[in-house]
């Protein structure tokens, strides 16, 4: 049983160089390596060819969240800087969780002049979090959009561009509310979508809004409760049919991100999927048993990170450690703007349970 594991063992040498700054066009081009635990092989192809790993009656079920440009920049009364990243909205008049940097913290009421007249008035704190209220001239969502900037990743070490706003987002995305995107998403293009539709290879949709705390190292006292950040998700109905309708014509689910693995397992905490609006908090590492996804697509994650071991808990760590040090030999590109994974989930006798 792998439950007790540290972080530590989930850590990996990594170029600086193989983070990945920009993406590659078109979408698909990427690479892929496919990783079935079932008999070790490990196969290295183009994202483009994914269909020849699906076939038809398979699900894929995608995170169609959207992020919002969620970094600002403005100054103090004081004149000092400010810049703030948005962790989540917490109702529909601007109130909201942030990450505030500055020389000094703001005292509550400070109101703080940010781009495009957009403001934040300071309300208290929450956490190691800055709750505000945003305001501005007109539609405030609608101003947020014109003004904030692409909430790239701490690893990218460029400043945004008109590219990222539509590169740093799925060509399916139509819920707003992320402020990270879920990378593996990023490899579809129209093309692609529409060649697997033909294949026979159906889609469904679940809803996760990505925070920030995607990119924080665990804590210790995120092992000991085993509990994330809270992330806001929705399982709809018509989801949970599909998935249903999948698996009794024989199809596979596969999960596009771990993003969507971890608001399917929630909505399935009951030992059946079940339709399901609300916030989930769940960690998935090495001995969590699966209910929904047999395949997911993924992204080469952050050494010591949450993500990496759900991807560990689903094909086996011994599994994935191993294909992650193939991918640095063979000089994949890692992270938001990387290349991808199909893995194939491990029974429980291949991950040592």
């Amino acid at each position: 049983m792998r439950a007790a594991m540290t972080p530590d063992a989930f850590d990996y040498d990594l170029p600086p160089e193989l983070i990945a700054q920009a993406p590659v066009s078109p979408r698909s081009a990427s690479r892929l390596m496919v990783l079935d635990p079932r008999d070790g092989g490990v196969t290295d192809r183009r994202f483009a060819e994914l269909s020849d790993f699906l076939r038809p009656g398979d699900l894929l079920v995608f995170n169609d969240t959207r992020v919002v440009p969620a970094r600002f920049f403005g100054r103090r009364a004081t004149g000092g800087r400010v810049e703030l990243l948005l962790e989540r909205f917490l109702d529909d008049a601007g109130r909201a969780h942030v990450a505030l940097h500055a020389s000094k913290s703001p005292r509550v009421g400070e109101v703080l002049a940010l781009e495009g007249g957009l403001q934040a008035t300071v309300l208290g704190r929450a956490d190691e979090l800055t709750e505000v209220v945003f305001s501005g001239p007109g539609d405030l969502m609608d101003l947020i959009e014109r003004v904030g900037h692409v909430p790239l990743p701490p690893y990218i070490t460029r400043a945004d561009n008109e590219e990222d706003r539509a590169r740093y987002q799925t060509v399916y995305a139509r819920a707003p509310g992320a402020v990270a995107a879920p990378t593996a998403g990023l490899h579809f293009d129209e093309p692609l979508l529409e060649r697997l539709a033909r294949q026979g290879v159906e889609t469904a949709f679940v809803t996760l809004h990505v925070g920030a705390g995607t990119f924080r190292p665990p804590r210790p006292e995120t092992f000991a409760q085993g509990r994330l950040h809270p992330e806001r998700i929705a399982v709809s109905e018509s989801c949970v049919a599909a998935v249903e309708a999948a698996r009794a014509r024989g199809g596979r689910v596969i999960a596009v991100g771990t993003t969507t693995v971890r608001a399917l397992e929630a909505a399935a905490a009951s030992g059946k999927l079940e339709p399901h609006v609300g916030d989930t908090d769940i960690f998935i590492r090495p001995g969590y048993v699966f209910r929904v996804a047999e395949g997911l697509i993924t992204n080469f994650h952050l050494p010591r990170s949450t993500l990496l071991m759900l991807v560990c808990a689903f094909a086996g760590f011994d599994h994935v450690m191993g294909a992650y040090g193939r991918a640095v030999a063979e000089r994949y590109r890692f992270f938001s703007y990387g290349d991808a994974m199909l893995l194939w989930r491990a029974r429980r006798s291949e991950i040592g349970e």
